[in-house]
């Protein structure tokens, strides 16, 4: 287990390696030419260096055992100084998680032994050509092996696109077709019959190393079968989506304040119009306080999330989802902000936040598209509201409305109309069977998704405002400025579900011109109007925080 200590020399680690080894001129000249810094990869995984990689592996195979909150406070940090670097160290923990929950006991003690001590590169090889994202459309196979009626090995025969460390990885875990079903396999580099193409030309995140792999008749031994038995895969693929997916999520945190961070020190020293762009709303609340709250949304999920995983509630594959959409939508809302905050600057290759940008987009496309996300979501909620009998997000409001009474300043009343409109929507939905249209399905998706976090971020509020985070939580907002944010957040989720709800379940058909004012009435439209009231003053604080006009509060004693 990782201490507080241990986490905070870890972190101080690893900015002191970026300081010294990838400064921002480098990693725009490293962009410049397309290339992976594969030495200072190897730098960051040598368990004599850096060994970041340690934190990912249990303690009994020579790691450290970092747990869901000690990833994704490495995974930030790692995203906030270059997200193709972050990629590549990520795709070593990609490739070693089927083996971490689906290997044997012998598999596992000689792989992830290897990636500790060795300090091994390892590439997740699931996504082909034609199946996307589709794991259960394979086309990869796995033939066995015959000898003396039993299986002694497999040919392997297909391809697999978008590999990040597709061309430098020592070893691959490989999803193949058996005549069981889908199954994990190991590959080592150099097995015959085995290729990689040249790197992928990419609109970001140069500095990864992105190959197809093409698999020819490649002969693996039987004990190259995860777990030993076939037809796993897909559970065993499944059994980490929501871990994995909050490392993504941390990823899009990560650059979306990289960008940030570097946008609102411009802004104190770009004058206009006989004062500094930082003392004026329309840059502020434009382009700063609104993508902070987002972002600060997104961290009060990922906390949550990785809190509850480590203590063992499962892998939580619909909240690794939310917390994925919600961080890396916010990224890339936040570091295209940050290069209309710094107008031309922004735009050209010398400024850090044109590649953030470029870099960032990436991460609402692996692991699983923003659209695939809203489906995973709205799914798995759809089938919660339906089993409660649309009492599912009554009974959060319920829950908002009780926080409320106890912290009546971050929001839970408002996140409370937000969660009742929401319920109501999707019950119109129900009876007017329109969850058969897949666009509402996804919008259900995006609007699930703000909702759960804006009451998210009013319990975080909350617990700073009583000195109950977690000891290794984010510590930039004092109680004040997050109840603040909590607030601003509370406020948009609920217009969007209102305003959205109402245009789209409208738009569908569901609601007669007679029905519509009731509906309305029944959404709260006109209470969450009026819940709008203090929106600019609560930004107007933000923005004095963001930009120190106003004192620190002292963080209360856990």
């Amino acid at each position: 287990m990782i201490t507080q200590k241990t986490l905070k020399l870890s972190l101080k680690s690893l900015r002191d390696f970026a300081k010294k080894r990838l400064p921002d001129e480098t990693l725009i000249e490293l962009d410049a030419r397309d290339e992976c810094p594969l030495e200072i990869v190897r730098h960051m995984c040598d368990p004599d260096q850096l060994g970041i990689q340690l934190l990912f592996i249990p303690e009994e195979f020579g790691g450290m055992g970092g747990g869901a909150f000690d990833v994704y406070c490495i995974c930030e940090e790692m995203a906030r100084i270059d997200l193709g670097v972050a990629t590549a160290v990520l795709a070593t923990f990609l490739g070693s998680d089927p083996i971490t929950v689906g290997a044997t006991q012998e598999q596992k003690k000689i792989w992830l032994t290897r990636i500790a001590e060795e300090g091994i590169l390892f590439a997740y090889g699931a996504t082909e050509p034609e199946a996307g994202s589709d794991l259960g459309a394979l086309r990869t196979v796995a033939e066995p092996v015959m000898q003396d009626g039993r299986v002694t090995g497999y040919k392997i025969t297909g391809n697999k696109q978008w590999i990040s460390n597709g061309g430098i990885a020592d070893a691959y875990t490989v999803l193949a077709s058996t005549p069981a079903g889908p199954s994990w396999f190991i590959v080592e580099k150099g097995a015959k019959g085995f290729s990689h193409d040249k790197p992928e030309d990419k609109h970001g995140i140069r500095l990864s190393n992105t190959a197809a792999l093409a698999f020819d008749n490649v002969y693996v031994d039987a004990d190259r079968l995860i777990g030993g038995v076939e037809g796993q895969g897909l559970n065993q693929a499944q059994a980490v989506f929501g871990y994995t997916r909050l490392m993504v999520a941390a990823f899009g945190l990560g650059a979306g304040w990289a960008a940030l961070d570097r946008a609102i020190p411009y802004s104190t020293k770009r004058i206009q119009a006989g004062a500094p762009l930082s003392e004026k709303q329309g840059y502020t609340h434009k382009l700063i306080v609104p993508h902070v709250a987002h972002l600060e949304a997104s961290r009060a999920f990922i906390e949550e999330t990785a809190e509850r995983i480590d203590a063992g509630e499962g892998s939580l594959n619909t909240e690794g989802a939310i917390a994925k959409y919600m961080a890396t939508e916010a990224g890339n809302l936040a570091a295209d902000a940050s290069i209309q905050a710094l107008g031309g600057y922004g735009y050209t290759h010398e400024y850090m936040v044109e590649k953030i940008s470029r870099d960032v987009r990436i991460t609402t496309i692996y692991e699983g598209t923003s659209e695939i996300m809203e489906m995973t979501i709205s799914r798995d909620r759809w089938q919660y509201h339906l089993k409660t009998r649309g009492q599912y997000y009554h009974e959060q409001a319920r829950q908002m409305e009780a926080l409320h009474a106890q912290h009546a300043d971050v929001g839970a009343n408002v996140a409370a109309l937000a969660l009742h409109a929401l319920a109501v929507i999707m019950e119109k939905a129900r009876l007017a069977r329109l969850t058969r249209y897949q666009h509402i399905l996804l919008r259900l998706g995006e609007w699930i998704a703000f909702v759960e976090s804006a009451a998210c971020l009013a319990r975080r509020a909350a617990r700073l405002a009583e000195g109950r985070l977690h000891e290794k939580a984010s510590g930039r907002f004092d109680a004040a400025a997050l109840a603040a944010l909590s607030r601003i957040f509370a406020r948009e989720a609920a217009h969007k579900v209102a305003e959205e709800g109402l245009r789209w379940i409208t738009g569908a058909g569901g609601v007669s011109d007679a029905e519509l004012p009731g509906f309305e009435a029944s959404v709260g439209i006109a209470t969450i109007h009026r819940a709008q009231a203090g929106m600019i003053a609560d930004m107007d604080y933000v923005a004095d925080v963001i930009y120190n006009r106003v004192a620190k509060q002292v963080r209360p004693a856990a």
